[in-house]
């Protein structure tokens, strides 16, 4: 059976793999054994799961009590069109967030956390896709049933414009930084 190390002096000063990749060789830090490296990459991952679960898992339990309230029924076709696609979005995001442990549970013991930790990763990228989307279809549908006319549209592509901006650019322009110094 795998055990979880403790976090390695890498974890606890807060880097992260994309940093690791650019990281220069005249660091203060001893470098990272292979197995140390994995064990902190896999840790981080667990981490970053508890809090995309929990939030994923109160939008989802919410969006499966709207069927259920009076006001559902007297929504139009549109409504009933987004809330099913952003059920499914959500159920989807669930799947995603969740399949780490699902992972953790099977293949602990097999000395795989190298293939571990890279489909973790994976799932979580997705995850957090398939969130960000559920997050957009359900300020859609909330909006477009309180805010007249197209203002809900222009609102939740605004909105989805940060998450695309936040979640996804400014990383990814971090990351290019980084790569250039």
């Amino acid at each position: 059976m795998t055990t979880t190390a403790e976090p390695t002096d890498g974890a606890r000063t807060g880097r992260c793999d994309a940093c690791d990749e650019h990281a220069s060789t005249d660091e203060l830090e001893p470098p990272e054994t292979p197995r140390e490296r994995v064990n902190r990459r896999w840790n981080e991952i667990m981490q970053e799961t508890r809090v995309a679960q929990t939030g994923v898992q109160i939008l989802f339990g919410f969006l499966l009590s709207v069927a259920f309230t009076p006001h559902f029924r007297s929504l139009d076709t549109f409504d009933h069109v987004v809330y099913v696609i952003t059920v499914v979005l959500g159920a989807s995001a669930t799947a995603s967030l969740i399949a780490p442990v699902s992972l953790h549970r099977f293949l602990s013991g097999q000395r795989m956390k190298d293939e571990m930790v890279e489909i973790a990763h994976r799932l979580m990228m997705c995850g957090m896709v398939l969130m960000a989307l559920t997050i957009g279809c359900t300020l859609l549908l909330i909006l477009h049933v309180v805010v007249p006319g197209v203002l809900a549209e222009v609102l939740t592509g605004l909105v989805m414009l940060w998450f695309v901006l936040s979640w996804y650019a400014l990383p990814l322009w971090l990351r290019r930084r980084s790569a250039r110094k």
